[in-house]
């Protein structure tokens, strides 16, 4: 809406007055994707304290599971129960609402990565009232999960593989790019395509979903991802800087750090709340949205590969789960004393502030590691 004001810059000023002048700084992504990032962070931090009220009044609290369940788990997070959960509304809200008002409206990318945020959010929220409507942490079937989630990144995979308009250089998304490598190492994956891009939004939804068990944990590790897509979206949609550093370039990527920078200050926003100890939970509401967001921005800046990297913290917790499962079913033996990892380090000993602590600075860290990657093709 925003980008409407300088396009139309005429109707409200001439060519020599102030207002217009004004204006112009509206067709800068850079300049947008600060107003994003700000305007995200101002409408969690204000409305947060409204959106506990009223969880609160509705008794919409996080179930925790039984010490039956967990066993010592229970002796540190049972006096969470009753914190309320579904705070992830004020993530996808703050989102939505900094998109539209700061991105073009007439990009595919922006909608079909906002579509993935709601239609995984939409999950997470019917997740989020089972769990609570029940008084359990059981929630939506796996079954039932794993075909909506599939649904929806089926729909956003064939909308990026082939209803994105080409580049004016002829480039498309269906090529698979590594690091390390200039040129595509797929050309062309066709209907490939569409299954890669499928698993790995499932799997970043569900990576997010699983690192979400203590207080902030999630968010600020979605947090710096954000950030290294929005340098990632900026190479991408720049084409000086992208033939610069051999980096696939498309015109419609430009309005990704737009969506990247909304999402960072969406998350330091709510990280307003949830900080240690928290005073709301996101839910799968907004976990299975953040994964949803973080991996179609990857998608749409053809760095799907590399987020293996970027997101190391969600990769080392979805794979301590599939380890800890394997283990146990071949060879009746826990490699970890609880999984997802930042539990088996808290049964370890560590207290939870110094979990989320050390895993931030391990987010970083892979962040600035992934971004690294630009340098070396």
């Amino acid at each position: 809406m925003i980008y409407w004001l300088y396009e139309n810059r005429d109707l409200f000023s001439s060519q020599d007055g102030i207002i217009y002048k004004l204006l112009n700084v509206f067709r800068y992504h850079t300049f947008r994707a600060g107003g994003a990032a700000v305007t995200a962070f101002i409408i969690s931090v204000m409305f947060g304290e409204q959106l506990i009220r009223k969880l609160i009044s509705l008794k919409i609290g996080q179930p925790i599971r039984t010490a039956e369940e967990v066993n010592k788990l229970y002796e540190l997070h049972g006096k969470k129960a009753g914190t309320p959960t579904m705070g992830g509304l004020l993530i996808v809200g703050s989102l939505i609402a900094s998109c539209l008002l700061w991105c073009k409206w007439d990009n595919p990318m922006v909608w079909n990565i906002l579509f993935t945020v709601v239609g995984l959010g939409g999950l997470g929220f019917y997740d989020d009232y089972l769990k609570v409507s029940k008084k359990n942490s059981k929630g939506v079937s796996a079954r039932l999960k794993l075909v909506w989630q599939g649904g929806v990144a089926l729909v956003a995979a064939y909308v990026f593989a082939y209803c994105i308009p080409l580049d004016e250089s002829g480039h498309h998304l269906r090529a698979l790019y590594i690091p390390f490598l200039k040129d595509a190492l797929i050309t062309d994956m066709h209907v490939f395509s569409i299954a890669f891009f499928t698993i790995i939004i499932v799997g970043a939804s569900n990576a997010v979903n699983l690192t979400d068990g203590l207080d902030g944990l999630a968010t600020g590790c979605s947090l710096t991802t954000a950030l290294a897509y929005a340098a990632f979206g900026y190479v991408c949609g720049n084409a000086k800087y992208s033939d610069y550093l051999g980096v696939p370039h498309h015109s419609l990527a430009a309005e990704l750090p737009i969506v990247a920078m909304g999402l960072a200050g969406a998350c330091l926003g709510f990280l307003w709340w949830n900080a240690h100890p928290a005073k709301m939970f996101m839910g799968d509401t907004g976990s299975l949205a953040l994964g949803g967001c973080i991996a179609t921005l990857a998608i749409a800046c053809k760095q799907e590969i590399i987020l293996v990297v970027v997101g190391g913290v969600f990769v080392m917790e979805a794979l301590s789960v599939m380890i800890q499962v394997i283990s146990f079913k071949t060879r009746g033996k826990r490699v970890f004393r609880m999984s997802p990892i930042h539990h088996h380090f808290e049964l370890g000993g560590w207290p939870e502030n110094q979990v989320i602590t050390r895993f931030w600075i391990a987010s970083l860290i892979f962040a600035m590691v992934g971004l690294a990657t630009l340098k070396l093709r």
